[in-house]
């Protein structure tokens, strides 16, 4: 038993059962504990015995009635030793003087060590460490026990202070908080005295010591309660400054303005805040039984400066079903239930300095049934206020490195279209398969499956895996910049198609069954950019020509032991291809640079055409004032030098002192 209550059970039927408890006694021979009897009627002072009948069973419990805090000065009724109570009990259970059941318990209870008193919410003055010290003991670290090599411990008593007394900290750690500091007279050794130390070292008392703060400049501390809720302003929803980078936005009831996103785990996250200055575009996929409501879009949108700005809400209806449920369930119901929620929701924030202007909201809406796999769309965007349109999202221009490449379809009535490749999932296959944006920059490489029959008619199959791919490119031109404009065709480069199967081209029909020649399983884009400049030091990346290729494969049916009723895969891919060029075709070198490789700077380490480069104009690693006074400096030299070396100028100095 080591806490103050210990609880016990005695099985069968306790009408007529007395129980008692008494304290063990130790026989002087055999130190063992002496079995009691049921006429021992002496209670233990300190311990309380309780017996819960119950129906086929009694629960006993055994407390202890007295105080486990240990002893401050002048206080009872406490412990005196860390080990508080070391004793042996013995529970009875008696009918007519005859012992039915006995337990015996070995207790050992260590003091309480919690502070237990009345805590006060009164500030606390930390005393000025320049000119009194903070603890007396700076080396007593634990309350009620000697902290070893600590000799100025009170806890430490002289027989603990004996085994270490030739190790005690020393200095203001050990206790002598007014050590003699290193510079005072009376305190250096004559053995290591420099010579000059008598006409430098400090006369001075000990109370003007160094050491005095050396540990913490105090001040008044008061207790502060760590805050779990969001910090209310003076003014309710008032934000003084507006917000910064990152910042949560704020709603007019103090809240988190929250749109869904994923987490670092992938999942997605309804309640996640939107940061200012943060945009992103998330999918999270969901079905009818588990689907949520969001925020509601009545909710005013705290500005920065204290004002509320409502949202602009525009309903749409999903037309194309097909771009947001992505697989259908096997299951067949008797009564499908159906159900309109939100596919899609689309937030643009206007934003000037520090402040929101305005916020737009577009949610697309469509039906979801049971057994539908709905992967719904969220985006924000941020716009500045001194943008021309929205499609400038960026001070920058160019393509940055891992942002989507624009696409534009200028044959169709709405000019926005896609560049994607594959994100299989599952078994991959490209039935099931979603797709994702080409980014810029980055070298891509995906894939899926297709099934294929034995019997499959091989120009029919050229055209399917034709159409897969082509379900791709869903564009006929790519911006140049990131802000392309779609009413200025100069903004765009159209996209070079090479078809898989050209009039010239002799394609083999495939009379073999199981084997399809020329199948063009593997689309190649290819995009070739340059770097045009740069803005503010930002580099321009532009887009200046896309090439769309395919290439062919010899497919093959491959099955096991049994080829009928099987089917085989045709593993397709789509890889993405950049390829930085000059902006401008470089100049060709000269027959001198061919021939003498040697003042070539490019290619040696010493350049003696670039010699007098620090006196051009092109030298900015310090004024031109400084370079030209420096560079006269060195010309005088020099030419005294030669002046000096000079046979004839040693005549007449050989002359003159003649």
């Amino acid at each position: 038993m080591s806490g103050p209550r210990v609880n016990s059970f005695f099985l069968g039927n306790s009408s007529g059962v007395n129980f008692s408890i008494v304290l063990s006694s130790i026989d002087e021979d055999t130190g063992k504990s002496q079995l009691a009897n049921c006429s021992q009627s002496k209670r233990p002072d300190d311990w309380n015995l309780d017996v819960t009948p119950g129906t086929n069973f009694s629960k006993v419990t055994v407390s202890l009635t007295r105080n486990l805090q240990l002893c401050l000065p002048n206080a009872t009724d406490c412990c005196t030793q860390p080990l508080c109570v070391v004793e042996t009990l013995q529970v009875l259970a008696c009918c007519d003087s005859v012992l039915l059941a006995d337990l015996l318990i070995q207790v050992e209870i260590y003091a309480n060590s919690s502070f237990t008193g009345n805590v006060s919410e009164n500030a606390t003055t930390i005393p000025n460490q320049v000119f009194q010290p903070l603890g007396s003991c700076p080396c007593d670290l634990t309350a009620g026990a000697c902290d070893v090599r600590c000799c100025c411990d009170p806890e430490c008593t002289p027989d603990l202070k004996q085994l270490f007394s030739e190790s005690c900290f020393t200095g203001v750690f050990g206790g002598d908080v007014n050590p003699p500091f290193d510079h005072l007279c009376s305190s250096q050794s004559t053995e290591y005295n420099p010579y000059w130390f008598p006409f430098l070292c400090v006369q001075s008392s000990l109370n003007n010591t160094p050491f005095l703060g050396y540990f913490y400049h105090g001040f008044t501390s008061t207790p502060r309660i760590p805050p779990f809720k969001i910090p209310l302003q003076t003014s309710p929803g008032r934000l003084f400054t507006g917000y910064g980078q990152g910042d949560p936005i704020m709603t007019e009831e103090n809240d988190y303005f929250t749109v869904p996103q994923q987490s670092v785990t992938g999942q997605c996250v309804g309640n996640a805040p939107v940061a200012f200055l943060q945009s992103f575009d998330v999918k999270c996929p969901t079905d009818r039984a588990s689907y949520k409501e969001g925020l509601p879009h009545d909710v005013q949108i705290n500005s920065g400066t204290g004002d509320f700005i409502q949202q602009n809400v525009i309903y749409r209806t999903v037309t194309d079903m097909g771009r947001f449920i992505t697989k259908s369930g096997s299951l067949h119901f008797a009564e499908v239930l159906c159900q309109n929620v939100t596919f899609a929701e689309h937030y643009t924030f206007i934003w000037e300095d520090k402040n929101i202007e305005q916020i737009n909201v577009t949610v697309f809406l469509g039906s979801l049934c049971d057994g539908e796999i709905l992967t719904q769309r969220f985006t924000v965007q941020f716009l500045s206020l001194k943008s021309i349109n929205a499609t400038e999202l960026f001070e920058n221009p160019g393509y940055q490195v891992g942002k989507p490449v624009r696409a534009a379809n200028m044959n169709a009535s709405d000019t926005s279209g896609s560049l994607n490749i594959w994100q299989p999932a599952g078994r991959s296959l490209c039935t099931t398969a979603t797709s994702t944006p080409v980014l810029f920059g980055v070298d891509s490489l995906s894939g899926c499956i297709l099934e294929v029959d034995i019997n499959e008619d091989c120009s029919l199959l050229r055209g399917s895996v034709t159409e897969t791919l082509n379900s791709l490119i869903q564009a006929t031109h790519v911006g140049k910049r990131d802000n392309s404009n779609y009413s200025d065709l100069n903004d765009w480069v159209e996209i070079i198609r090479l078809n898989p199967f050209n009039s010239d081209t002799n394609v083999s029909t495939g009379n073999v069954k199981g084997i399809c020649p020329d199948i063009p399983a593997n689309l190649n884009i290819r995009i070739i950019f340059a770097d045009v400049g740069a803005v503010q030091g930002t580099p321009q990346e532009q887009i200046l020509a896309v090439q769309i290729s395919y290439s062919t494969v010899i497919w093959k049916f491959q099955c096991g032991l049994i080829c009928e009723n099987s089917a085989s895969f045709l593993p397709i891919t789509a890889s993405v291809q950049f390829i930085k060029v000059p902006a401008q075709p470089p100049i060709p070198m000269t027959r001198y640079q061919i021939n003498y490789t040697e003042f070539d700077c490019n290619r040696n380490d010493v350049c003696w055409p670039q010699l007098f480069y620090p006196l051009t104009r092109f030298y900015t690693g310090e004024p031109y004032s400084h370079c030209l006074a420096k560079g006269l400096t060195l010309a005088f030299l020099v030419l005294l030098a030669v002046i000096l070396t000079n046979p004839w100028f040693s005549k007449i100095w050989d002359s003159c002192l003649i």
